[in-house]
């Protein structure tokens, strides 16, 4: 089973827009797929109609409850792809994690307890990093981190590489990409450029700066869903493409 998750330390960089169409597009590619919202604000769960989880507390065991995580996966409107929605008391996961054994760990427990179920599960995680945020790190087969080519959103690309780097966590699984471009920017375009060549593993891929993305929060679907040729939807789809891929070593 894959994990994939879309992850940033900030926060608007358009995480949960990939979310919602690599799962998408994993269940085309006859993944059965799991989308596991794991941000407060539900976003990702809110795309395909899905309302918010029951209230969430830990099992006995001292492990993310399985039980909790059957009773609350929903059915999308697109067989063979399933919704975990999200709670607002996600908020106090990590409080609730450093009271287990092992917490950073708790989470992987949990995603394997599905192997059964599922090929593919996708991760939208909140952002910032917490105790919560280094279970998605242990736990993920790659991380998919969006970057959108400014000063600031290059400065929390590098703290999370020194990140990896302080608690010895494997680098191969980040996989930056360039989000919300606007080349006519000569900002973006200078950023982009000074990336690329610090890191090399950033996708080809880049997804530009678009209202159609903006528009899925009216629509409540990926935009992969849809059926004319839109230019972001284009760009999403040689993404996802690109992420199921294994990389290629060096």
């Amino acid at each position: 089973m894959k994990v994939f998750s879309c992850y940033s330390i900030k926060g608007g960089v358009g995480k949960t827009a990939l979310a919602v169409n690599l799962a998408y597009y994993l269940r085309q590619r006859g993944y059965r797929t799991l989308l596991a919202d794991l941000d407060p604000q539900g976003a990702a769960a809110f795309y395909f109609r899905v309302a918010p989880a029951e209230s969430f507390e830990p099992d006995k065991e001292s492990k993310l409850g399985i039980d909790w995580v059957h009773q609350n996966i929903r059915e999308s409107d697109f067989p063979g792809l399933d919704i975990l929605p999200s709670n607002l008391d996600y908020r106090h996961l990590d409080v609730q994690l450093a009271e287990m054994k092992k917490p950073r760990k708790q989470l992987g427990k949990t995603l394997d307890r599905l192997d059964d179920h599922y090929d593919a599960i996708m991760l939208d995680c909140p952002p910032n990093i917490t105790l919560l945020s280094e279970n998605i790190f242990r736990a993920s087969t790659s991380i998919l981190v969006p970057v959108i080519p400014t000063t600031l959103s290059a400065r929390t690309l590098h703290q999370l590489y020194d990140f990896f780097r302080a608690e010895d966590l494997d680098l191969s699984t980040l996989r930056p990409f360039f989000s919300m471009v606007q080349h006519t920017k000569r900002l973006h375009r200078d950023v982009i450029t000074e990336l690329r060549v610090e890191f090399p593993q950033f996708l080809k891929t880049e997804i530009p700066f678009s209202v159609e993305i903006e528009n899925m929060g009216l629509s409540r679907r990926p935009l992969l869903a849809e059926t004319s040729r839109l230019s972001a939807a284009e760009a999403y789809r040689a993404l996802c493409e690109e992420v199921v891929t294994p990389p290629k070593d060096n």
